[in-house]
């Protein structure tokens, strides 16, 4: 077992935390206070539980899915029926002892249930909840759900992404979802600091919207200074050139030619001074503007030696770049391993398996959780017992359906 896991030297040692979450925006947030020492509780429905326990296990045949394992490890599981009156009593007997609730429903569908934000917080009046939902919790649009792909979109987020003149292309990976989740973290620590000065709770809200327009900055300004129409440019950046990917001899670089003094080194590197000169890049904005041209001329030049080349050169001469990377070389490079940013954990099927880390250190150094993500409803008994419900109570829940027998 991990011994780390309520380590009293973690910031968030005895804060506890009931997830009323699924698929990924909320057990972000959760996986992160988790990880800072937090006790993490997932209240998940049954049969099905979370409804990522259904996703494709990419091994063995009814394994748990490792996507589900990379983001809900360091928790516990306890199935609760909240249809049933003694389900939603026994998590009002939860939410009383608790210091947080994250929650990711549908909006208004706690409501129904008789456990809205207002009615957990009346009953724990310290009670901080997190609320991550698809559009944001007040506006025309607050009752639809939220899909990642649906909320880049509608943000804006793919209109930019993908390469000029193309179609659309959303980002590689589940930006709405996972920036959610850790603004959702960071909303809970913010209404954590202000708990300790105040002894109030309150209702913390983020949006699978508001995650994605917040990566908008640089075309929001754009678009607010002159009314121009941000677009794709591929690895290219909206302000500034030459800053993006190149081709090599054997694969692409990224070159960061910000300024006047990285631009006169880069093209000492390139040997070709003469570009200085040329009316189309003697000025940042010149070469914005003329942006198609230097990529060809620099594709050019760059093709006939290797990233490992260029980069050595490029460095030595204090030019921001680096190689652009497949998923394996990023996760088996030794600076990912230095920032603890793959660990070892506890696979719920047995033995062990590789996951993502914490991004944070303290002191140069971090202990994130590394005991196996749960099996459905496997504390359930064990946690309510620790939370008060005597065995007579769990009894009588176990005969009502109310909760999961473990």
């Amino acid at each position: 077992m991990n011994t780390a896991l309520h380590d009293p030297t973690k910031p968030l040692a005895g804060m506890r935390v009931l997830e009323l979450s699924q698929i990924m925006a909320g057990p972000i947030c959760g996986l992160m206070l988790g990880d800072l020492g937090a006790e993490v509780i997932k209240i998940e429905k049954f049969p099905g539980g979370d409804d990522a326990r259904a996703f494709s296990s990419a091994g063995a045949v009814n394994a748990m899915p490792a996507s589900f394992q990379m983001i809900n490890r360091g928790k516990k599981s306890v199935a609760l029926n909240l249809k049933s009156k003694l389900g939603r009593e026994t998590l009002l007997k939860m939410v009383q002892q608790a210091d947080v609730v994250t929650e990711n429903y549908r909006p208004g569908a706690l409501k129904r249930l008789g456990l809205a934000p207002e009615d957990l917080i009346k009953a724990n009046p310290k009670l901080i909840v997190v609320s991550v939902s698809g559009y944001g919790s007040t506006g025309p649009l607050s009752d639809r759900g939220g899909f990642d792909l649906v909320l880049q979109a509608f943000s804006g987020l793919i209109s930019v992404t993908g390469e000029e003149g193309g179609g659309s292309v959303k980002p590689g990976v589940p930006t709405a979802d996972i920036n959610s989740g850790v603004l959702a973290a960071l909303g809970t620590l913010s209404a954590y600091i202000y708990r300790l000065r105040t002894g109030q709770g309150q209702w913390v809200q983020t949006s699978l919207l508001q995650a994605s327009m917040q990566q908008l900055y640089w075309q929001a300004a754009l678009f607010f200074a002159s009314g121009a129409m941000p677009k794709r440019l591929g690895t290219a950046h909206p302000l500034i050139a030459p800053y993006q990917t190149f081709a090599c001899a054997d694969g692409e670089l990224a070159i960061g030619g910000g300024n006047a003094t990285i631009w006169k080194k880069l093209l000492e590197v390139l040997e070709k001074p003469q570009w200085d000169e040329d009316a189309r890049f003697n000025s940042s904005k010149n070469r914005l503007d003329n942006r198609p041209a230097l990529e060809t001329l620099m594709n050019d030049v760059l093709r006939k030696h290797t990233r490992a080349y260029w980069e050595e050169k490029l460095l030595a001469a204090g030019v921001p770049c680096g190689p652009v990377q497949n998923v394996a070389e990023a996760l088996n490079h030794p600076q990912t391993h230095a920032l603890n940013m793959v660990i070892d954990v506890e696979n719920a099927d047995g033995g062990s398996m590789r996951s993502l880390g914490l991004p944070i250190l303290f002191n140069g150094t971090n202990s994130p959780s590394l005991s196996a993500a749960p099996q459905l409803g496997q504390h359930t008994q064990e946690v309510l017992s620790a939370w008060g419900v005597s065995p007579e109570e769990y009894a009588l829940l176990v005969k009502e359906q109310a909760c999961m027998q473990a």
